[in-house]
């Protein structure tokens, strides 16, 4: 079969808060590692061919390109996805969802309806094992067929027929108007698949359990305003990409998914930062969603473990800290954009701000009704202590660069972030340490900041002490409450970063690169607008009292998603296209904590500058 290949935002996720699934619009499951976000993939055809495993389930088409679906959705509230095809001889629908796990085993879902006419449809199961470097065995145990390949094993309930032909299950057969044909592929340990085979699903059981578990996990939302069916759909995107056993949260369900097609700047991203994951918190606390921050901050004290000089940026989904790098040189990689990666070398890089952020998230968490408890009390001021003896060095910064360590602006304003939240929360009886000792630092550190980490003459704050270039973090400064929204040189700063690293209506870059030279970051060639980056720009047009014109940006952000409302890493003005792992975790945060901000300065009695 022949095959256009999909942009990124052609795909759409379902999952059981343990793994995920990418689909395409043409019925293709190009994406899924078994059983959790960071275990090897077993489709992995989204960074290669279909020889590198697939689950194609559609309209039969012979030698044609697989049609794209007419129409998709997720139903209701819900992760579980709705595709519709209109063929000659009829429509379909194929409903594919993945029921929460519990302890189960995981399982994917994949519900044939024919709603009128007839429809003759294939399925093709392709594993591939290893990021879809080993083919599997199929044998059949008791009438199911499994494929198996060294600890894992695949099972295939169906009432459709099941033939193998080239380490593949495939299925041809025709629904008539409300006739359902269903499919339901188990992953189990192959050690023990002999002794405790999975379950054979009640798909129609399961369907009706997936529904009600988001049904009540979305009624628990407490944001109103008017952007709330984009709000939900991020909420329950980030949902999907918390793991429920230990409460950690990925920063996107993909590796390697380029920030450039054809370029280098391709990396893993299916681990915690601790950046991204306190930022996912705060914007489900904002949300109504005490009980995830509760679930994260246990994560949180076990992952850091005993001594915060030991800190790292990211851990695994199970806290662990070795996220070796290296390139799965098989994959030719989406688009050719090689290499592909497993493991982040980025583990080990120093970076100043992410205490800050946890510490901000600890600080949020309070305000939102989650008790201090003594583990978390000790921990927060070990972070702080940490940064006392830290906060003077260099550091890689917010964007994981590859270059040389800098005095990043950002980094500092986060570590003042860090002991101001401490100061507020000592002041309110709820730590105890010396009060003015920190009164003293966070003084110290905004001087410092306000006079190294400033051009007078252009009127900005700059990405580094002395440096002429700029950061899109620099937007964050009166959300952090660095300085009020209206000082000068936040507006002077917020003019600036649009001016230099605005790509096209309200889009903005990260930092300059320079093309095919090394850039200020270490690495070669250009990348997409970075969407947090332009939810930023919100913020901060809204913050300094320009609210029509935060708003219809926002509007604008919200036209760049997907058919069915999800958001990548990045934006190509240019192409029109997605870019950059996806989902992102951090897209969906910012456009959770911009809808949240517009409708506080939208329902305020006040001008939005004096918020």
């Amino acid at each position: 079969m022949k095959r256009l290949t999909p942009r990124i935002e052609d795909y759409a996720p379902i999952g059981d808060m343990q793994t995920a699934a990418l689909v395409c619009r043409d019925g293709s499951m190009d994406w899924l590692c078994l059983p959790s976000f960071d275990s090897p993939s077993v489709f992995t055809q989204l960074l290669g061919t279909q020889e590198h495993g697939s689950w194609r389930l559609g309209p039969t088409t012979g030698d044609e390109h697989a049609p794209y679906a007419d129409r998709r959705s997720y139903r209701g509230d819900s992760l579980i996805l709705a595709s519709e095809w209109d063929t000659p001889t009829g429509t379909v629908r194929v409903t594919d969802f993945m029921p929460p796990r519990g302890g189960h085993a995981p399982q994917l879902v994949r519900i044939v309806e024919g709603l009128t006419g007839r429809v003759e449809m294939e399925s093709v199961v392709r594993p591939r094992f290893g990021y879809g470097r080993y083919k599997p065995a199929i044998h059949r145990e008791d009438g199911r067929p499994v494929a198996y390949s060294g600890p894992d094993a695949l099972w295939l309930d169906t009432s459709a027929t099941v033939t193998v032909e080239d380490a593949a299950l495939h299925s041809r057969f025709t629904v008539t108007e409300g006739q359902k044909v269903a499919f339901a592929l188990s992953w189990h340990s192959s050690h023990h698949s002999h002794t405790s085979a999975p379950q054979i699903a009640d798909t129609d059981l399961a369907l009706k359990a997936t529904e009600e578990f988001w049904g009540e996990w979305v009624s628990r939302c407490s944001y109103g305003g008017r952007y709330r069916d984009a709000v939900i759909r991020a909420l329950i995107t980030l949902k999907a990409m918390t793991y429920a056993p230990t409460g950690a949260i990925v920063a996107a369900l993909t590796t390697s998914l380029p920030e450039t097609i054809g370029g280098v700047r391709n990396w893993d991203y299916r681990y915690t930062w601790l950046r991204d994951a306190a930022t996912t918190l705060s914007a489900l606390l904002q949300s109504g969603y005490q009980e995830e921050a509760a679930t994260w901050r246990r994560w949180l004290l076990n992952a850091v473990g005993g001594d915060p000089q030991d800190l790292q940026i990211m851990y695994s989904i199970r806290g662990e800290r070795d996220l070796s790098e290296r390139e799965l040189d098989w994959l030719p990689g989406y688009e050719g954009s090689k290499p592909v990666r497993s493991g982040n070398g980025a583990a080990g890089q120093l970076q100043l701000d992410v205490p800050g952020e946890v510490i901000e998230t600890l600080f949020q968490a309070h305000r939102y009704g989650v008790a201090q408890c003594e583990r978390t009390a000790d921990l927060h001021l070990k972070l702080v202590d940490y940064l006392k003896s830290r906060w003077r060095k260099a550091d890689d910064g917010i964007w994981e660069g590859r270059g040389d360590q800098r005095h990043f602006v950002h980094s500092k304003i986060m570590v003042w972030v860090a002991v101001d939240r401490t100061v507020q929360l000592v002041e309110a009886d709820l730590l105890e340490t010396d009060l003015d000792e920190l009164v003293e630092l966070r003084d110290e550190i905004h001087a410092e900041v306000c006079e190294r980490g400033f051009d007078p003459v252009r009127n900005t704050f700059t990405q580094s002490y002395g440096s002429h270039e700029l950061d899109a973090a620099l937007l964050l400064i009166p959300r952090t409450r660095f300085l009020p929204p209206d000082d000068p040189r936040v507006i002077g700063t917020v003019a600036a970063v649009r001016r230099e690293l605005e790509a096209s209506d309200g889009l903005v870059h990260r930092y300059a690169t320079v093309g095919e030279a090394l850039g200020t970051d270490g690495l070669p060639g250009d990348e997409g607008a970075f969407l947090i980056c332009s939810f930023w720009l919100v913020d901060a047009l809204a913050l300094t009292g320009e609210l029509d014109e935060a708003r219809a940006l926002f509007e604008r952000l919200l036209s760049l998603r997907n058919d069915v409302g999800l958001l990548a890493e990045e934006y190509d003005a240019a192409a029109g296209r997605q870019l950059g792992n996806f989902p992102q975790a951090f897209s969906k945060i910012g456009l959770i904590e911009s809808a949240v901000l517009l409708h506080e300065l939208e329902s305020a009695a006040v001008p939005a500058i004096a918020a």
